[in-house]
């Protein structure tokens, strides 16, 4: 006759909770990153909007820009970003290049988005 019990001993146990417990551990840290993710994914897409904003402003009001560097700020859903946009010649003097930043603060330490586009002198403006 076996007299010995079957089943878990303490140890085992011990050992399966710990496994557990890390692994637990390992998912809940995955899921704040992911929604630390999301923020950022949302600020991006602001950002771009804030610069998508801008190029079209300037084409729909059919702007002749100065050459250099204009800053300025933008609230995009309930956010605040600070924009910064290069106006460059080209070779063609009846175009010129923009390019927009948009940060997430004053300080243009983090770019969020960079879009770049050209607005056109139409031929007679007198711009």
């Amino acid at each position: 006759m076996n007299s010995r019990r079957k089943g878990f001993t303490l140890v085992e146990v011990l050992v399966a909770l710990a496994i557990v417990a890390i692994a637990l551990m390992s998912a809940l840290r995955a899921a704040g990153e992911g929604t630390n993710n999301v923020g950022e994914l949302r600020s991006r897409l602001l950002a771009g909007w804030v610069a998508e904003n801008l190029l079209a402003e300037h084409r729909a009001r059919a702007d002749w820009l100065p050459l250099g560097v204009q800053r300025g700020t933008a609230r995009e859903g309930g956010l605040d970003f600070a924009w910064r946009e290069e106006v460059i010649a080209t070779p063609n003097t009846a175009f010129r290049r923009v390019e927009v930043r948009v940060f997430a603060g004053v300080e243009e330490t983090h770019s969020l988005a960079h879009l770049a586009g050209f607005i056109v002198n139409p031929p007679g403006s007198g711009k």
